[in-house]
Order: structure tokens, then C-alpha cells, then sequence
């Protein structure tokens, strides 16, 4: 039997933006580098489809493992299994 939808399936209002925030995405967001070992939470923006994470995943806070091209692989704890993602920086925001 084949799988109905897809990996963005139901995200109509998790990934939503409130109207006040619409508009250009912020360079600076865009180009934000992060360290290994710095702490970031998964806060998708929903302009930019690219590098984002699947959906059970949003509003988790997780470490950076390293840099992967562009991208960053975060280590994430999902109930009490660990794993990894591969996040665009747009999608993530450090949290002290």
C-alpha cells in the first residue's frame, strides 16, 4: 500500500508565520554560523522549504555536532532515542 502525503503532511499550522513577520528572510539569519557544542533551538522558517527538518522535531533544542556543507547536523533527543538532523542554519536559533 503506498504512503498518502508527504514530509511536509499536516504542517499547515505548525509552520505557519504570524502576518506581522512576513516578508523578506534576514540575511544575517540566513548566514549565522554556529560552533560544535553550541545549543540551538529547531524554530522553522516556513519561506525557506530547504534543509528543514521533519515536523515532530519543531521546537526541540538540541547541541550542534558539526558543520556538513551549508548545513549543520544537530543531535536531537527524540523521547529517549538519540538522533541526528541535518538543519539549514535559517531553521535554527541559539539559545543560551
Amino acid at each position: 500500500m503506498q504512503r498518502i502525503g508527504g514530509a511536509r503532511r499536516k504542517t499547515r499550522n505548525i509552520f505557519k508565520k504570524h502576518k506581522s513577520q512576513k516578508g523578506k528572510i534576514s540575511i544575517t539569519k540566513y548566514l549565522k554560523k554556529y560552533k560544535p557544542g553550541d545549543k540551538v533551538l529547531l524554530k522553522a522558517e516556513p519561506a525557506y522549504q530547504k534543509g528543514i527538518y521533519y515536523r515532530r522535531f519543531h521546537g526541540k533544542i538540541g547541541v550542534v555536532t558539526r558543520q556538513r556543507g551549508f548545513c549543520y547536523e544537530i543531535a536531537i533527543k527524540d523521547a529517549n532515542k538519540a538522533k541526528s538532523v541535518i538543519v539549514h542554519p535559517i531553521h535554527l536559533e541559539g539559545v543560551k
